[in-house]
This record gives structure tokens, C-alpha cells and sequence, in this order.
């Protein structure tokens, strides 16, 4: 066990050692592993900011249905319940006459013209009926309803879908949809290159150091412990990319919070996206370490069984 023990330490020094040696190869492979980790991370955040948009438009949404004065009590209590009976609906609230005008009076509390307006004639606000859909994108069902000719006649006008609300939600969908599809490309793309470029960078170090392998191998050293190192190297590249990612992202929130005083860029809200990341950030650095850990552990891997094969075969 001890000497289990004891190879497995020079190893883990070799690596690093290794990592020292090969700076400059180590840079180019980190560089653009630092990229790919970084896509990822920012990746996740803007897309739970998104999601985060558009709960928050989501929850102010609603179906408004407006009713004739000459509806009675027993009629609009049995349409609340065919409503509330509707698959798509989450929630119904009755607001009497009196209610909405209270509500268009505080709403309006600083605008005298329109409360002078009102109060010349009688409450000439609609009873109206509050419908919380489940699935903005499922409206179909509740609007068939609520468009049938015994329920239409009951409406004093037609129902507000609040389509701006609706618009905009559809428009961060569009772009969470798109940021999405973007990243996992570009995902790919760059952890596919930082695959390759460690592969190389692994391959040039088995070249350079291909005379002391063979002495190693010629001496009896196990494959695991020849190959160890250059996992090991792989390795550190990944955990150095991680934290770096990490840096990069932290930096651009407090650049874009701090000095540029924002609080969102286009759709993305920056204030939740950074405390998201604060929440988070263990989560996250794990993730990266482990992302990074496995491009490069995988690369050198491959690199390794390939080349130091051939190389300490003689």
C-alpha cells in the first residue's frame, strides 16, 4: 500500500512538473479550453435568467373577461366553474363592479382628470372575470370557450389576452431557444479543438521526452506510471481553465454591474444573472472542474494509449 502510495505521488509530481516544463504548450491548449468553459457557464446562467424572465411576465398574465351588468350571480357563478373546469386553466378571481373601480381608482390616483371623469357618471366598469392560464403557448382552449355564442353573449367586450405580455415572452423563448441551440454548438465546436490541441500538446511532449521513456520503459516502469503524468498534466489544464472561466464571468458582472451601471443587456437581466451566479458559484465550480477535467483527462488519454505505445515498444 505504501508504495502504491509513493508512485502514485511522483506521478501526480511528474504531471505538475510536466505542466511547468510545457508552459507555452499549456497555454495555447488552455486558451481555447478556457473558451469552451466559459460558453458553458455563461450558457447556463443567461438561460436560467431567461427562464427566470419569463416566470416573472408569466405570473402577471392573465385572461380578462368582462361582463354585462345584466349577468346575474347564478350565471356567473356557474361560468367560473366552467372555466375553472377548462384543462388549461390555473386559477380564476372574481372582481365585482365595486372591486374594479376601487382598483382603477388607485390605479389612477394620481391622475385627476380621469377620477373627475368617473366620478360624474355611475360605476361604469364592467364585472370582470381573471383567468391564469397554465400554458400561454395552449390559449386555443380557453379562447374556443369563451368565444362560444352563449358565452359571448354574456361578455360586455372581447376578452383581453394581454398580448404585449404574450409578444414579449414568445420573443425570450425565440431567444432563449436560439441561445441555446448556439451554445451547444459552439459547446462542441471548441471542447472538440481543445480535444485536439491537448492531443497534439500531449503528442509533442511524448516526442520531446521519447528518449527518456524508452529508458523508462527499458527499466521496467509500469505503462500506468509512464502514462500517469501526461493524464495528469491533461488534468491540471482543465482545473486551471475551470477557475479562470469562473474569473471571466465573475469580472464581467461586476464590469457591467459596478462600472458600466447596468442592469440588463438586450433580454438578459444582469442583476439576477449575477446573483444567480453568486448563488450558485460552488455548483457552477464544480461543474467547470469537472468539465475540464474530463476534455482533458479524455484527450490525454486517447493521446497517451496511441502514441506511447508505439514510442515505448522498442
Amino acid at each position: 500500500m505504501n508504495r502504491k502510495l509513493i508512485t502514485f505521488s511522483r506521478v501526480i509530481k511528474t504531471g505538475m512538473i510536466n505542466f511547468v516544463r510545457n508552459a507555452w504548450l499549456a497555454i495555447a491548449a488552455m486558451a481555447v479550453m478556457i473558451v469552451t468553459l466559459t460558453i458553458v457557464l455563461f450558457s447556463i446562467v443567461a438561460s436560467a435568467t431567461f427562464n427566470h424572465t419569463i416566470d416573472q411576465i408569466t405570473s402577471k398574465i392573465d385572461i380578462s373577461v368582462f361582463l354585462k351588468d345584466s349577468v346575474t350571480q347564478e350565471q356567473t357563478t356557474k361560468l367560473i366553474d366552467d372555466i375553472k373546469a377548462l384543462s388549461n386553466v390555473k386559477g380564476v378571481t372574481y372582481l365585482s363592479k365595486e372591486q374594479v373601480l376601487a382598483a382603477y381608482l388607485k390605479a389612477n390616483a394620481q391622475n385627476p382628470d380621469l377620477l373627475s371623469a368617473v366620478s360624474q357618471t355611475s360605476n361604469p366598469l364592467p364585472a370582470t372575470i381573471r383567468i391564469k392560464p397554465r400554458d400561454l403557448n395552449k390559449l386555443g382552449s380557453i379562447k374556443s370557450y369563451l368565444s362560444q355564442k352563449s358565452i359571448a353573449a354574456m361578455q360586455s367586450d372581447q376578452p383581453s389576452y394581454s398580448g404585449d405580455r404574450k409578444q414579449a415572452i414568445d420573443r425570450i423563448t425565440h431567444a432563449t431557444n436560439i441561445m441555446q441551440r448556439a451554445g451547444i454548438v459552439a459547446v462542441a465546436l471548441f471542447a472538440f479543438i481543445s480535444v485536439l490541441i491537448i492531443f497534439n500538446t500531449i503528442q509533442m511532449a511524448i516526442f520531446n521526452r521519447r528518449d527518456e521513456l524508452t529508458i523508462m520503459r527499458l527499466l521496467g516502469a509500469s505503462t500506468w506510471y509512464i502514462r500517469g503524468p501526461f493524464v495528469v498534466e491533461s488534468i491540471i489544464y482543465g482545473i486551471v481553465s475551470a477557475l479562470v472561466s469562473i474569473l471571466l464571468i465573475h469580472a464581467m458582472f461586476v464590469a457591467a454591474g459596478s462600472t458600466l451601471q447596468a442592469t440588463s443587456l438586450g433580454l438578459l437581466d444582469i442583476q439576477y444573472s449575477s446573483e444567480y451566479f453568486s448563488e450558485k458559484l460552488w455548483m457552477l465550480l464544480l461543474m467547470q472542474l469537472g468539465v475540464g477535467i474530463l476534455i482533458g483527462a479524455v484527450s490525454s488519454t486517447v493521446a497517451t494509449r496511441r502514441y506511447l505505445k508505439f514510442k515505448t515498444s522498442k
